[in-house]
Formats: structure tokens, sequence, C-alpha cells
């Protein structure tokens, strides 16, 4: 020990750290955020910070505090680090500055992937979403209707502590600091109106949407009426004007919302957090995006326009029944020529002896002009779409589990849209480079595929 030890040594030489180091060295990523301009701060390489803060998200440490602690105690961390210790406050600005650096890596994973031949140019692509909880506590929101009554009762609280303060002052005696009592509750109210006007602007955002629907549905059925039809079902009803009592807003974090999680019946305050994944047997993420949707029925559409042409092009899109939606899914198929394979309703796990035996019923396929509905469970109702379809479930669902249960990422650390989004950009960065380092066979790759896939 008279001389200083290398840490190279001190680890396996398969060693996950050693190909998120090598990796990020060698892509080349010059999309950083650098402060050319200099500081008292110490500055360190962007590419050490980025492999930094890959691996630690690899490895469920995603606190800007706890990386900072690794630091100090992790070999492998020190070892990326150079023995340097990064403050809590470096790391945390690094990730907020360089989202376009986390999407420029992103994409060149996946084309070292392909070079790797550990994915394929096209192929089919399963898509899903898991909700992740927000950093905000669902207490911290208030409904509309609450909040209503809280500035009715604040209105009337606020009277009596000037009536109070009048009196007060008449006596010139008071045992309370009435003026900072009335100005505590007169932000109160501030803020609960603030709260209320942004759920009505959302609300008018739903309606004009569902109005749309409405009219839509109308159309449809005056057409049945006129051809002699009688439409089945109930009349559709118009959507209200006012937003409803339970609507919630959040002062922790305004743009998550309330969403059911998981199959529990309860609710958290969450982000839907959408992944497109490779359905050929890499089950790298292809695309990612992050939304405050609670639920899955426009997502289809832009989730698919998140994965890059250049590493992945689209073949077949598979997903579940959350994400039927008829004119997304005839857009889809007619502007991006994809064919996809979406759940009508719920289907039952497991295989049937009849489909197991090869004997299924055949059906007459659907004349041009029917329903979007009908043509979709006829497709996946064929033994093509039956054999496609079970890919989604091996494919997609394991990859968040992977996410949850081994990296430990159930809750985001950032808060507002722009910046949840790109910690679940590094989240799925961190999740490929894994992954890849895996499908390598934990070895690390050989230089002439990183220069060839990096244009060297």
């Amino acid at each position: 020990m008279l001389l200083p030890p290398d840490l190279r040594d001190w680890l396996p030489e398969d060693h996950l750290v050693h190909f998120i180091v090598e990796a990020i060295e060698l892509l080349g990523v010059e999309s950083y955020h650098l402060n050319h301009r200099g500081s008292g701060s110490e500055q360190y390489p962007p590419a050490m910070m980025q492999a930094l803060l890959v691996y630690c998200y690899a490895t469920g440490r995603c606190g800007s505090r706890t990386i900072e602690d690794a630091t100090h105690i992790d070999v492998a961390v020190r070892y990326i680090c150079a023995n340097t210790h990064p403050d809590h406050d470096t790391i945390c600005a690094f990730r907020r500055n360089n989202g376009k650096a986390f999407r420029e890596t992103f994409v060149k994973v996946l084309e070292l992937a392909c070079e790797q031949k550990c994915m394929s140019r096209v192929g089919i692509i399963s898509i899903d979403g898991t909700k992740i909880q927000a950093n905000a506590s669902k207490h911290s929101a208030v409904s509309y209707g609450r909040a209503g009554e809280l500035i009715e009762q604040l209105r009337l609280e606020v009277d009596a502590l000037m009536k109070e303060a009048e009196k007060a002052d008449a006596e010139e005696e008071s045992t309370v600091k009435l003026p900072d009592e009335i100005r505590r509750r007169e932000d109160r109210i501030a803020r609960l109106k603030e709260a209320r006007e942004v759920i009505r602007e959302r609300h008018e955002e739903e309606r004009k949407e569902k109005q749309a629907e409405y009219e839509a549905k109308v159309a449809k059925r005056e057409a049945q009426r006129d051809a002699g039809k009688k439409p089945r079902g109930r009349e559709p009803v118009p959507p209200s004007e006012k937003p409803d009592r339970k609507k919630q807003y959040n002062f922790t974090d305004p743009e998550s919302r309330i969403m059911k999680a998981g199959n529990k019946g309860h609710f958290e305050q969450s982000w839907n957090a959408q992944a497109a994944v490779d359905a050929d047997g890499s089950q790298l993420i292809l695309g990612n995006r992050l939304t405050n949707a609670p639920n899955d029925k426009n997502e289809l559409v832009p989730t698919v326009n998140e994965v890059e042409n250049s590493p992945r092009e689209v073949g077949d899109v598979l997903a579940d029944n959350g994400y039927y939606n008829g004119p997304e899914i005839e857009k889809l198929e007619r502007t991006d020529g994809v064919q996809t394979y979406v759940a009508v309703e719920k289907t039952l796990h497991g295989v049937k002896l009849d489909e197991l035996l090869g004997k299924l019923p055949s059906e007459a396929e659907p004349p041009a002009e029917a329903d979007t509905a009908v043509k979709m469970r006829h497709r996946m109702r064929s033994a093509e779409g039956r054999q496609k379809y079970r890919l989604r479930k091996h494919t997609v669902e394991p990859v968040f589990g992977i996410i949850k249960s081994v990296m430990g990422f159930r809750q985001f650390h950032l808060r507002g849209h722009p910046k949840v989004s790109l910690e679940w950009d590094l989240v799925c960065l961190a999740y490929n480079m894994k992954r890849l380092f895996k499908l390598n066979d934990s070895r690390a790759l050989p230089e002439i595929g990183w220069q060839v896939a990096c244009g060297g």
C-alpha cells in the first residue's frame, strides 16, 4: 500500500461498471451542457458525470445525496469518479441540465445494439405504460369542491380576524399577531383560487375532447336512424360545463395526477410512464415518454412516434386493450403503414385447449367497410394475431418489473413534467445499458464495433 492502488484491480473484469464507463467514453456524446464561463465550483468531466448517473440508476440509487454518499463508500462508484467526490448539488445540476445528452446517448446505445447484432433494424414493438409515484403526496392535493368550501370558510375567518383587529386597535390590547394570521389566510385563499382555476382550465380542455366524441356518437346514431336501423345502447350524454367536485390539484407537483395504482383499487399521486419495447428478443426500450393522462386510451400513436427510425424501423405494434382507440389505430395504420394488434376487450390469461390443439374455428374476413373494432377483433382471433399478441406479455411487462423491482425505481425524485420526463429518459437509458451488458454476455465491447457505431 505504499503506492496508490489501482481501483480496477478491486473489481471483477466482467463488472457492469467497466461496460458503462467504456460505452459512454467511446460513444462520443457531444451535446453536454458545459460551464464554459467557469465558476468557483469544482468542474468534472461530463462523460464521468453521465457514467456516474447511469451506473447509480442501474443499481438502484437515484437520489443526488445517495449518489454523493456512494462516491465515498462504493468501490465501483469511486472507480467511475477516479476518487473524486461530486456533491449532491453538482450531481443534481448536471442531471437537470443534460436531458439532450441523455437522449443522444439513448439513441446511440440502440445503434450500438444493432451493430452488435443484439437487435434487428426492423421488427415488432410492444407498447405499455406503468404508474410511477410522483415526488408528492396525494394528501397535498385538494379537490375542486373542497377548495370552494375552504375559501368560504377562510373568508369568514378573515372577516372575524379583521373585526378582532379593529377591536384590538381600539383597546390597544392583543395577545395574537392578527396581521400575520390574516395574511396567512389570504395567501391560502389565493392558492386555493389558483387551484380551482387550474382545475377549470383542465376541465375545459377535456370537455372539448369529449364534446367532439359526443357529437360523433350523435351523428352516428342519426345516420343509423336515417338508414332505418334502431341505434343500440343508451343515448349519449353531453359533457358537463362544470368540473366534477372530485377533480384534484396537487400543491407540491401540480402537473402530476391522482391515478389508480395497480389492481388493488387504491390511488396514488403518479405519472404515467410509457415505453415501446423490442418484442423480437432483445427487450430493449426503443422509445419512451411521460404523460399525466390517467389511462392509455390516447397514448398509442404518441408512444410509437417516440421510436427513432435510425436504429429501429417499426413493423407490427402490440398493445393491450387499454390502448384501444379506433380513430388512433386507423391514423397509425394509415400514416405510418404499420400493422397493429390491440386487444378490443380484456382476455383471460393462458392458452385454451382448442388453441393449443390448433382447432380454432375459422371466421370469414370482415368486409372493407366494417367497423375498426370488428376488423381488430377478427385480427386478434386469427392464429397469427394470437401468436404475435402472446409476445406482449413476456416482452414489455418484464421490463417494468426489472425497473421497479431490480433497479428499485418506484418514485420520481424530480417535479414538473420537463424534469420528470428527463428522469424517465435517464431510467430507460440505465435499463438499456444494463440489458445490453447482459446481451453482450457480460463482456467488454470490441472497439471495432464501437468505432462503427460511432462513425469512426
